[in-house]
């Protein structure tokens, strides 16, 4: 019996659709070969944005057809103000086109102040370069008729010079050399000449006070007294000082020079690079007058010779606010008058 014509129909729309299933079965079989063989141009090889400009950067990426956002700004050790420091995807990676590119930008390399370590110990100067972001470099040794062994003679960067952080710091650090000895008598000699025996004596100078000693009294600049005396010994960095005539036509006054060494402190809440107002008012028979009025780091110091006449002390100021005060010299009121007082027995 001949099929009817439903079985017919019935048979051609089987045909039908297992055709369509085995044509879309060859095209998803030939893309997919298409695309192991050859990928589409829609992937893109993230390049190396690091070390571009931003607007180099953002050129770059736009002609792969990448977009690009800036995540944020953070300081840097290596690049200038300006540079892809970061990138997110990292460099290599494989993404589509119109894929967002975060960058890291740098706001610049940060830089402090070198810390004065000079006089400090080891361990000193561990606490200030850490607090500094900075990293101990190499270390030498040298004597020093100053500075006591174990601390810092020099160092390079030098104090306050800018620094960058994790910046090796390269010390000399004292070995000891200051001996004792006995005192020699230096008395009749100028202070010149003492000056100079003292430095290749490995001898320090301490206060030096200038003495109008009047009629009959040695020329100007003449060691008349010494402290310690001549014999005496003397200690390991034990400081010598000297008094001096001021000349035989000299009277009244006492004239000291002293070498003072201060320490500029450190406020709570201050940076390195804070600017601290100090001051320095000495105080002597003449009257009271300023010798320093300037800006300082935390932790600077301070190294100068101060000249004071008669009873003197000096004042050390931070922001207005008094940190020391520190006497000088103290004569008795008597030393200043020509005359001895009524009453007295000349």
């Amino acid at each position: 019996m001949d099929p009817s014509f439903e079985q017919i129909h019935r048979r051609d729309r089987v045909f039908a659709f297992a055709l369509a299933a085995l044509v879309g079965l060859l095209a998803w079989f030939s893309h997919a070969i298409i695309d192991l063989f050859a990928p589409s141009s829609g992937i893109v090889s993230v390049p190396t944005f690091i070390g571009q400009t931003l607007a180099d950067a953002k050129r770059t990426a736009a002609r792969l057809h990448l977009a690009t956002t800036v995540i944020t700004t953070a300081t840097s050790d290596t690049y200038p103000a300006g540079i892809v420091s970061k990138q997110r995807p990292l460099p290599g990676s494989s993404v589509r086109e119109g894929r967002r590119i975060g960058f890291v930008v740098s706001s610049g390399v940060l830089e402090h102040r070198m810390p004065d370590l000079r006089f400090e110990s080891m361990r000193e100067v561990a606490l200030d370069l850490a607090r500094a972001g900075l990293v101990l470099g190499t270390t030498t040794d040298a004597k020093s008729a100053t500075v006591p062994a174990g601390h810092v003679i020099t160092q390079s960067p030098s104090p306050l010079a800018p620094v960058q952080s994790h910046q090796p710091v390269n010390l000399v650090m004292s070995s000891g050399g200051a001996r004792g000895g006995i005192v020699p008598d230096f008395t009749g000699m100028s202070i010149d000449a003492v000056r100079a025996r003292a430095a290749k004596d490995g001898l320090t100078l301490g206060q030096i006070v200038w003495t109008p000693l009047g009629f009959g009294a040695p020329a100007h600049g003449i060691v008349v007294r010494e402290n310690p005396k001549p014999g005496s010994k003397l200690f390991p960095y034990q400081t010598l000082s000297l008094q001096v005539s001021a000349g035989p036509h000299q009277s009244g006054y006492l004239i000291r020079q002293a070498h003072v060494l201060l320490t500029v402190p450190v406020p709570i809440g201050s940076t390195p690079d804070t600017r601290l107002h100090i001051r320095l008012v000495v105080d002597d028979a003449t009257g009271s007058y300023p010798l320093l009025d300037s800006y300082a780091l935390p932790g600077q110091k301070l190294t100068l010779t101060v000249s004071a006449i008669g009873t003197s002390s000096l004042e050390f100021y931070v922001n207005d606010h008094l940190i020391s005060r520190t006497q000088l010299g103290f004569e008795p009121p008597a030393v200043y008058d020509e005359k001895p007082p009524k009453g007295t027995a000349p």
